[in-house]
């Protein structure tokens, strides 16, 4: 268990840094450029609106607190050793999904929350893939929460 617990937290401190790094991308947006000292501000190439980045720097923060609070309460639920490895490989693949989730809809029209094209604008292949990885860990996440919860409810 300990070694799905590292790497958990590995995990989850990536999809923090990824979340940092939106919020770079974010101040880009907001503006316009890197400030290399007071007033002088240089133009820094960005992809996306600063709305979306806002939402890959929150939400890429709070994805990866979710994997560290599981890992932390890992050992407290009452998993087999196979549902417990599935429960964090699950939860790392949410974190890792969701962060292309957030990334891929800066780059698509579609924000990611379609395959195709949608009343938002067009979709491309990084809006098709973070929408299909994301709808998948939408799935995945409300059964291996709904499972856990149902077993420690059970234990207490």
């Amino acid at each position: 268990m300990e070694r799905l617990q590292k790497l958990m937290i590995g995990n989850a401190f990536l999809v923090i840094v990824m979340s940092m790094f939106a919020g770079f991308m974010l101040g880009f947006g907001l503006i316009g450029g890197l400030e290399l000292y007071p007033g002088k501000i240089v133009a820094m190439p960005y992809y996306g609106t600063a709305e979306g980045w806002a939402r890959a720097h929150s939400g890429g923060l709070t994805n990866g607190l979710l994997i560290l609070a599981l890992a932390w309460a890992l050992p407290l639920i009452p998993l087999s050793d196979k549902m417990r490895s599935v429960t964090a490989w699950g939860f790392i693949y949410i974190g890792w999904a969701n962060t292309v989730f957030y990334w891929g809809g800066n780059a698509a029209g579609s924000r990611a929350l379609s395959f195709g094209d949608n009343p938002l604008g067009a979709s491309n292949l990084w809006g098709a893939l973070g929408f299909g990885m994301a709808f998948v860990g939408a799935l995945l996440i409300v059964y291996l929460l709904c499972y856990a919860a149902v077993r420690a409810l059970r234990s207490a």
